[in-house]
């Protein structure tokens, strides 16, 4: 597994998911046992550390974990949908966390 130091989302408040994205990883800070910090509108961190499109641009919010080697990776930057094709952040959880156990980042 891989061992987490910190969570880190990046997101934009204008956002309309921002609230369940702060929420959902305040969650999974919670579940972990790390800290949570959040930066608003920091594209050059995102664009360094997360995930791009390709033109090299970074969508917001993206959830990233810096693991205890310093290393920084994605962790989630796509919710998937439910049955009914809503966003389903219980799902996105559960993917993060399997993510982590399997140490695929």
């Amino acid at each position: 597994m891989a061992k987490a130091k910190k969570l880190i989302l990046v997101t934009a408040e204008h956002h309309p998911y921002h609230k369940q994205w702060l929420r959902m990883s305040n969650e999974l800070a919670q579940m972990l046992g790390v800290e949570l910090e959040v930066k608003i509108e920091d594209y050059v961190f995102a664009i360094e550390h997360g995930v791009t499109d390709e033109f090299g641009m970074a969508g917001l919010p993206q959830l990233l974990v810096e693991l205890e080697d310093g290393k920084i990776k994605p962790l989630l930057y796509e919710i998937p949908l439910d049955s009914n094709f809503q966003l389903d952040f219980e799902a996105a959880k559960k993917l993060a966390l399997e993510k982590l156990e399997k140490g695929e980042l």
